[in-house]
């Protein structure tokens, strides 16, 4: 029986029940409990008294499903950011979804969504949300002896720095085993705004890793004025060192074992390369070049529509750290905020971002990594290609 079907049958039987005798009132609740099968307390509860009406208890809900809907739409287009991210970019990701015809919602729902906290969306969409991520590996070759010449940098340094000032580390797409030849990708973060640049890189010789800090350079919106790198051999060496003294971009190094000296760039191996590319090896042309069209419009989704927090400062109590973070802002939003870029330039950024549309950029993304995903190398090590024709060596880049 429903509920409204008992509660009928119970207000049929009340007068019945409320006029009759003690034993006869046992007889009634026998009845009554073997049709419902409600406990005997519970039917004496019913048949004595009217039922109110029911409440929830709590405050009643104030977002109902077509926000839940709208903000698991805006999570899935930007990427499944944290509600930490996600909240105070809402508005701006809402605006760019109408503007190209991918959002539509209700003035009343629209209203909803834009003043949503991070705790609700994280409340929203916990039904949502699952895990399924790729888990890597990485290698790291050992430094030459032209680090004594490269100035040591640690984590404490990097506060108040100018645009410009990046971190580089180098990704190996090796499998399980670093013997042979693989693919690498060269990722690039600046400290000041969070803006990236991903490059892959043919191998790992200094002449092809110097080449991609060359395409990095050319890559960024702003001066390349300091690099910063771990201990390996494929920064630290006669190539990539004297071509940052002879263009005045200063090079410093982390501490050997340190990670978080090198802790934007090593954050973003993690979130940019890894968590999309994942840790199969890649040996051949066709995956390099493949790379190299994801990176496009990987680097264009990240900076434009991933928002980011920094760390403003922490606070100890006891053995309790908390940290608190400025709020959330796109790498694009925080060079603006510089006033770095001279008009022209900032017109030209502004124009590349009115003219992307975020859904279409992560439909592109997840086709170009479905391509990428089925090169992936499962037999033994590939003996490398010297092919020149592939990625710039740092000789091409200077000539």
């Amino acid at each position: 029986m429903t509920y409204a079907s008992i509660r009928e049958y119970g207000e049929a039987m009340r007068k019945r029940y409320l006029s009759a005798s003690k034993k006869e009132k046992g007889k009634l609740l026998t009845e009554f409990c073997t049709v419902t099968k409600y406990h005997r307390k519970a039917a004496v509860r019913l048949l004595c008294h009217t039922p109110s009406k029911t409440r929830c208890r709590g405050r009643e809900r104030q977002y109902g499903l077509p926000v839940s809907y709208a903000l698991r739409r805006l999570w899935e287009v930007s990427d499944h950011l944290c509600s930490k991210r996600l909240a105070p970019f809402i508005p701006e990701l809402v605006d760019s979804l109408e503007r190209h015809g991918e959002l539509s919602l209700d003035p009343e729902v629209k209203e909803q969504v834009l003043r949503v906290s991070a705790s609700t969306i994280d409340r929203l969409l916990g039904p949502y949300r699952r895990r399924g991520l790729r888990h890597p590996r990485s290698s790291y070759s050992s430094p030459s002896s032209i680090k004594a010449h490269i100035p040591v940098r640690t984590f404490s340094e990097w506060k108040d720095v100018h645009p410009g000032s990046l971190q580089a580390d180098l990704v190996l797409h090796c499998g399980e085993s670093t013997e042979g030849f693989y693919v690498t990708t060269l990722t690039a973060v600046d400290v000041a705004t969070g803006w990236h640049v991903c490059v892959p890189v043919w191998g790992k010789g200094k002449e092809r890793v110097g080449g991609g800090v060359h395409e990095v350079r050319s890559r960024l919106p702003f001066t390349l004025r300091e690099i910063h790198t771990d201990n390996g051999s494929e920064f630290i060496n006669d190539a990539l060192y004297p071509y940052c003294q002879r263009h005045g971009i200063g090079f410093t190094r982390g501490r050997p074992y340190k990670k978080n000296d090198q802790a934007y760039v090593e954050q973003k191996n993690w979130s940019i390369v890894r968590r999309l590319v994942g840790y199969d090896r890649y040996t051949t042309k066709a995956a390099y070049e493949q790379m190299e069209r994801l990176y496009l419009l990987v680097d264009r989704y990240a900076n434009f529509f991933q928002p980011i927090g920094k760390l403003v400062h922490k606070e100890r109590v006891g053995a309790k750290v908390t940290k608190h973070y400025d709020l959330a802002r796109t790498p694009y939003k925080r060079l603006l905020e510089t006033g770095l870029l001279q008009e022209a330039e900032r017109l030209s950024l502004e124009r590349e971002y009115q003219s992307l549309n975020p859904v279409h950029l992560k439909s592109q993304i997840d086709a170009a990594l479905d391509k990428l995903w089925k090169l992936a190398q499962q037999e033994e090590p590939a003996k490398p290609d010297n092919t020149k024709s592939l990625g710039n060596t740092l000789s091409d880049a200077i000539s």
